[in-house]
């Protein structure tokens, strides 16, 4: 009797061990447990399901000939050896959650929604790149794995006015977006220093507006025409990402000035040019015009239309004519009031093309309706303004600069880079974000949507740099909007990243890294190594700078 609970005990404390081994994957699931099984991964591996998950299946098979050059067949149901994708839309659970179960003979993929096989997939992805390739054949431990996600958006908003990157390089990003279950990208597509995005009722928006960038105001047009735009939507519809556009007013619109001065509200001495003109009915029905060709382009049914930072450069309003009969006709005590009555017109018109509103946090202070508007707190250091949003019943995206700004250095020895009164955004705190202080607020858990990082352009002329302030990031920021805070470890999550340093090398990308600093020094071009391009932390004064 002794031996058999002996030999019990032993097989409790096998199966407790095999438990406690850690998930190789980012996010971390919810539920990992680690089976006594192995799948042998070959080109006799077949990929069935039915109709509605073929498109899924084929970006499996078409992924792991990418990564692994191994070639897996799609078809029926084999006696072994097989991986099935399941639809099961009569479960109730959240779009998307799934099961994914690694045995012997066979790996099974579960979900109620395509958005959630769809994450199912990418964490047996995850496994199988993390695993070594041997004569064609890929050895996967065995695991049941039951996830979902903590917020539904977890988003990377990338800046393409102030510098251009191009569709290839987007592409790229939307891939390691969808490796690490982000879903939201915000394309951040017009500001001062050019328009991105190709308008057909207005040429010169792209033509004229498109001329130049933040370090070169004689730079060729650079822009993404429709077609592009296109292409680059349905590649990230093909793995779940939602692309939102943003259209920015009535600030930050110094490149669309340039185009069709007719239309400018004029600016400050520092910021030329900077707003429409809010006056004119001409400016509601010429952007109304242009967001309904955004309209088109973008299915997410969501335009962000920035909304910030409008008091930079809105003095002129004070002596133009059409903005001071507006002042009069409406009663208006300043041009706040001018502001957000410019706000809440747009508004209107988005809201009328079927889309909902997405603007930065200071439309708080402004008369918009809560029904279908959503605010991205940006500014850290006005937690008062998350609060009366909160309060109000505004929807929230939380992207504060402090610690989701991926434009601020991430150790203290880089230069290139934004500060905030010395203050930078290191992998550690975007991992913990967000802490209680925010999640305890009244409101929050019902109205905080998720998060994104924001990525700003001003100094990141090349794609490594670009690279470089992304990567590692973006896994932290992945495991910070799916784990949920109880599951969250940072010490674990180390472990499982640095064997993500491989891939990174492997995909060309320049990434810095946080456990060996010394190891990947700053990329800077050559003009920035003569110290030409000076380190932003001058910048806080243009608060988002973006």
């Amino acid at each position: 009797m002794k031996h058999l609970f002996l030999f019990f005990a032993l097989i409790t404390a096998s199966q407790f061990t095999k438990a406690q081994v850690q998930i190789p994957l980012i996010p971390k699931p919810v539920e990992a447990v680690q089976l006594g099984s192995t799948f042998i991964l070959d080109q006799h591996t077949q990929i069935f399901g039915d109709e509605n998950t073929a498109a899924i299946a084929h970006y499996l098979q078409a992924e792991i000939l990418k990564y692994s050059a191994v070639s897996l067949r799609t078809g029926n149901q084999g006696s072994a050896n097989y991986i099935h994708l399941k639809l099961t839309p009569k479960v109730k659970q959240p779009a998307e959650a799934y099961q994914l179960l690694v045995l012997e003979n066979k790996i099974e993929i579960k979900a109620s929604y395509p958005q959630g096989l769809f994450a199912g997939v990418s964490s047996l992805l995850q496994l199988i790149r993390q695993t070594d390739v041997v004569k064609g054949r890929i050895s996967l431990s065995g695991w049941q794995i039951k996830d979902q996600p903590r917020y539904a958006w977890r988003g990377i908003m990338l800046d393409e006015s102030r510098h251009f990157f191009g569709k290839e390089k987007v592409k790229q990003l939307l891939d390691w977006m969808a490796f690490y279950k982000l879903n939201k990208f915000h394309w951040h597509l017009t500001d001062q220093p050019g328009w991105r995005i190709e308008i057909k009722a207005y040429p010169k928006l792209t033509l004229v507006g498109g001329i130049g960038n933040q370090t070169d105001s004689l730079a060729k047009a650079q822009y993404y025409t429709q077609e592009e735009i296109k292409e680059i939507v349905r590649y990230a519809a093909e793995r779940y990402i939602d692309v939102i556009p943003e259209i920015d007013m009535p600030g930050h619109a110094t490149a669309a000035n340039r185009a069709y001065p007719a239309f400018s509200g004029g600016g400050s001495p520092k910021y030329p040019e900077f707003t429409f003109n809010p006056g004119k009915e001409e400016t509601y029905a010429y952007l109304s015009s242009i967001l309904k060709e955004v309209d088109v382009l973008f299915p997410s049914q969501m335009i962000h239309i920035g909304a910030d930072e409008v008091h930079f450069g809105n003095a002129h309003w004070n002596k133009d004519e059409a903005v001071q009969q507006l002042i009069k006709k409406q009663n208006f005590k300043d041009l706040t009031e001018v502001e957000a009555y410019f706000v809440k017109r747009m508004a209107d018109s988005i809201k009328n093309l079927n889309n909902e509103v997405l603007a930065w946090d200071e439309i708080v202070s402004g008369k918009l309706s809560t029904d279908e508007t959503t605010v991205f707190w940006w500014r850290h250091d006005k937690p008062e303004v998350l609060k009366q949003a909160l309060q109000k019943g505004f929807k929230v995206v939380l992207c504060p600069r402090l610690p989701l700004y991926f434009d601020f250095v991430q150790d203290s020895s880089q230069v290139l880079g934004r500060k905030w009164s010395g203050s930078f955004v290191p992998i550690q705190n975007v991992y913990n974000f967000p802490g209680a202080a925010i999640t305890d607020l009244p409101n929050a858990g019902n109205l905080i949507r998720g998060m994104q990082a924001n990525l700003w352009t001003e100094a990141f002329v090349e794609n490594q740099q670009m690279d470089y302030m992304l990567f590692p990031r973006m896994a932290a920021l992945a495991e910070a909007a799916w784990t949920n805070q109880a599951g969250k470890n940072y010490e674990g999550f180390s472990d499982r990243l640095k064997k993500h340093f491989r891939l990174y090398s492997v995909d060309g990308l320049y990434f810095f890294n946080p456990f060996r600093p010394k190891t990947s020094p700053e990329w800077l071009t050559p003009l920035q190594r003569k110290g030409l391009v000076p380190n932003n932390e001058a910048q806080t004064k243009q608060e988002k700078g973006g």
